[in-house]
C-alpha cells in the first residue's frame, strides 16, 4: 500500500474529501491545555515544561474551561487567539485582544497553552489505545515529508513503554489504512480519520475534546471571514452559538 499518500490533507479542500474520500468521518481533536504543579507554572519556571514533565506531571485542561474563564466563548475564537499568539496567521486574521486575554489567563495560574504542530504528549497514549483496540501491534508512521524521510512501521508496545521515541509530527496510520491520526505545522489540533462508529467510541472512551468535521469544514475552520468557521457546532459541554 502506498502509505506516502497519507500526509496531512490540503488546506483548501474539505477535510472529509481528503485521501479520495476513503474515510467515513474526521474528528478534530483539540490539543488540551496543560495543567501543571505550581513550580512549573509560568510565574515560577518562566519556560515551557518539557515533554517528559508534561507526560509525568501534567494533566489535561479543556478548551471549554479556558473559553469560559477568558470570555472567548467558542473553540473557533480560542483557536484564533492561539494562532495569533504564535503569529502563524495573516495580520488581517489576528485577534490581538483575544490573544491578550488568553495570555493574561495563562500567566495568572499553573496552566500552559497546548503544544502546536506535534503529537501532544498528553494525547499520545490515547492514540496508541486506538491501535491496540483494533488488535494492531504496529502502526505506520508517515513523516511530514516522506520524499525526504522514510515511511516506517513502529511497534505500539515499544512506543507505549517509551522504548522508542514517539514521532513528533506527521501521520500515524493503521497498517490496513482503516484509520489514521495526522497533525500539521502550527496546528493546535490533530485530525482523526476513520469509521464514524470507531472514532466515536475512541472519542468517548478517552474524552477527546473536539468536533466532527462537516462536509464544508476545512483546515482553517476558525476563519470567520471565509465562512468556514465551526461557529454553529460545538463539542459536548460547549454552548452552541
Amino acid at each position: 500500500m502506498p502509505y506516502e499518500r497519507f500526509t496531512y490533507p490540503p488546506y483548501d479542500a474539505p477535510l472529509v474529501d481528503a485521501y479520495g474520500g476513503r474515510f467515513e468521518s474526521v474528528y478534530v481533536i483539540l490539543h488540551p491545555f496543560v495543567s501543571v504543579p505550581d513550580d512549573l507554572s509560568w510565574n515560577a519556571a518562566k519556560e515551557y515544561p518539557s515533554d517528559e514533565q508534561i507526560a509525568s506531571l501534567g494533566t489535561e485542561f479543556p478548551w471549554s474551561s479556558v473559553a469560559a474563564q477568558t470570555g472567548l466563548r467558542t473553540c473557533s475564537k480560542l483557536n484564533q487567539a492561539l494562532l495569533t499568539s504564535i503569529r502563524s496567521v495573516a495580520e488581517e486574521l489576528c485577534d490581538y485582544p483575544a490573544s491578550d486575554a488568553l495570555r493574561s489567563f495563562l500567566e495568572s495560574g499553573p496552566i500552559w497553552m497546548p503544544g502546536e504542530g506535534r503529537f501532544e504528549p498528553l494525547l499520545q497514549m490515547d492514540f496508541l489505545d486506538a491501535f491496540e483496540a483494533t488488535g494492531q501491534g504496529d502502526l505506520i508512521f508517515v513523516p511530514e515529508f516522506p520524499n525526504i524521510d522514510p515511511v516506517q512501521p513502529l511497534n505500539v508496545s515499544r512506543l507505549r513503554n517509551r522504548e522508542n521515541s514517539f514521532p513528533y509530527r506527521g501521520s500515524l496510520v493503521a497498517p490496513d489504512a482503516s484509520f489514521l491520526f495526522t497533525v500539521d505545522w502550527d496546528s493546535f489540533f490533530t485530525l482523526f480519520f476513520g469509521p464514524r462508529a470507531f472514532v466515536t467510541e475512541m472519542v468517548r472512551r478517552h474524552n477527546l475534546e473536539g468536533f466532527f468535521a462537516t462536509p464544508t469544514t476545512e483546515h482553517f475552520w476558525f476563519n470567520y471571514s471565509l465562512g468556514c468557521s465551526i461557529v454553529t457546532i460545538a463539542p459536548d459541554g460547549w454552548p452552541a452559538t
